[in-house]
């Protein structure tokens, strides 16, 4: 099931069945620690769990009053998006083979702190959870202009945000978390 091949009254039906969902947001090449907290906690909260990824190259032209999003390209040209989600997906499915819970996968488009809040709202979401940023030049570059998901996600809603940290930790005594 995902919004990039529902019409609006499945995405209607979709939806009713996953009130209360946690909602984990994930890229292409994600640390599988993500989704496995997610997992814990669509457990602990005995909730569905939506795998959400947004498709940054295209933007919402328009919603329907159902919530129904129509969106379009950026680049006419572009398509990564939709490869991107079905590796995403694909990725996901591996991950969550046999772990038994109720999941989907969802591809939202625009900019991923308020795609995942107009789902979370739609869904009346229990939590969102979503991984810290890899660290390096062109992550600190984009995050400058885009600002930090997470930070963004906190402060633009009311649910719980869990953050997961990624990758190598900075150590205590470095002063600088992204260094050049």
């Amino acid at each position: 099931m995902t919004d990039s091949t529902s019409n609006p009254s499945d995405e209607a039906t979709q939806n009713a069945a996953l009130q209360k969902a946690v909602i984990v947001g994930i890229q292409v090449d994600q640390d599988p620690r993500v989704l496995d907290e997610a997992v814990r906690f669509a457990r602990l909260l005995n909730a569905p769990l939506v795998v959400a990824h947004v498709d940054v190259t295209r933007f919402v032209t328009y919603e329907d009053p159902d919530g129904y999003v129509h969106s379009a390209p950026i680049d006419i040209n572009f398509d990564a998006g939709a490869a991107e989600f079905e590796a995403v997906e694909a990725a996901a499915a591996t991950q969550l083979r046999d772990r038994g819970i109720t999941w989907t996968a969802r591809q939202l488009v625009g900019d991923p702190a308020l795609a995942i809040k107009q789902l979370a709202n739609k869904l009346d979401a229990q939590l969102i959870v979503v991984g810290t940023r890899k660290r390096g030049l062109g992550e600190s570059i984009r995050e400058f202009f885009t600002g930090s998901v997470a930070a963004r996600l906190t402060h633009r809603q009311h649910r719980s945000v869990l953050v997961v940290p990624l990758g190598e930790l900075v150590p205590d005594d470095q002063k600088e978390i992204w260094p050049e």
